[in-house]
């Protein structure tokens, strides 16, 4: 949805003057990367927390931040489908619904054609932008104890990764996520272990939560998919080999005793 939204910034009134930035969490879809690169778009990726966006917001503000470039007006938005802009500085449900409706009422100006849909609208993004198919697996209640185990034995594996090969994908980058602030210039150093592949996919483990009470695993998967490949399949189907891969590589299930994720979505 934000990677849509970004694409067909130009139809939404708040957006005519076009945007100046664009931003997501880390664990997010990089479907938005894609659009802002071909559009030339500051496109920013954010530790979680709808906080990290608010610096990109007053970007430039003479109350907050004057001598910082301006990157509003400015879209945003989380993997958990928060989205948002730089009208107020909090996720907002009701926007995006308008957003989306702009979107399709500039989709359907001839009332003599049949009515485009949401669908057509995604596939068509789809053919020129390719599919990031997407899923999360959740491991809820885990032992906080072993759960930073599995972490910090990944992050040890991390250097000796980048160039290597495993069930068939090679490895390209592979880090504990750091953020710079491009505007207060502050770091958010250890937002959880990223790890791509040259073919555009990617692994994410962040924990969260890790009190009395457990940890939760939360393990994203994405596999992109270029515009001529098979845009048509079921993303839980398509990831599947990712999280085998991912599953091996954490050790998770010897380490937590979690042979399956509590939820899939």
């Amino acid at each position: 949805s934000l990677a849509i939204i970004a694409a067909n910034a130009g139809c939404i009134p708040y957006f005519k003057e076009g945007l100046k930035g664009c931003a997501r969490s880390m664990p997010t879809s990089g479907a938005l990367d894609l659009v802002a690169k071909k559009k030339k778009i500051p496109c920013f990726v954010v530790p979680t927390g709808w906080k990290f966006f608010g610096n990109l917001m007053d970007s430039g503000d003479e109350r907050y931040f004057p001598d910082s470039e301006i990157y509003t007006p400015f879209l945003c938005g989380e993997e958990s489908f928060g989205t948002g802009s730089s009208h107020v500085r909090e996720k907002d449900g009701m926007w995006a619904v308008l957003a989306w409706l702009q979107i399709l009422a500039s989709k359907n100006q001839d009332e003599s054609k049949p009515l485009v849909s949401v669908e057509q609208i995604t596939k068509e993004h789809w053919k020129v932008y390719g599919r990031n198919y997407y899923c999360r697996y959740d491991y809820e209640g885990v032992s906080s104890e072993s759960a930073s185990t599995m972490m910090k034995n990944l992050i040890e594996k991390l250097p000796t990764l980048k160039g290597t090969e495993m069930k068939g994908m090679k490895f390209d980058s592979c880090e504990n996520f750091e953020y710079n602030d491009p505007v207060d210039k502050s770091v958010s150093s250890n937002q959880g272990i990223q790890i791509c592949f040259t073919d555009g996919s990617r692994i994410i483990f962040r924990l969260s939560g890790t009190g009395s009470a457990g940890a939760t695993i939360r393990l994203y998967l994405e596999k992109y998919e270029k515009p001529s490949g098979n845009l048509d399949l079921s993303q839980f189907e398509v990831v599947k080999p990712l999280a085998e891969l991912a599953l091996e590589l954490s050790d998770l299930s010897n380490l937590t005793g979690r042979n399956e994720p509590t939820v899939i979505t």
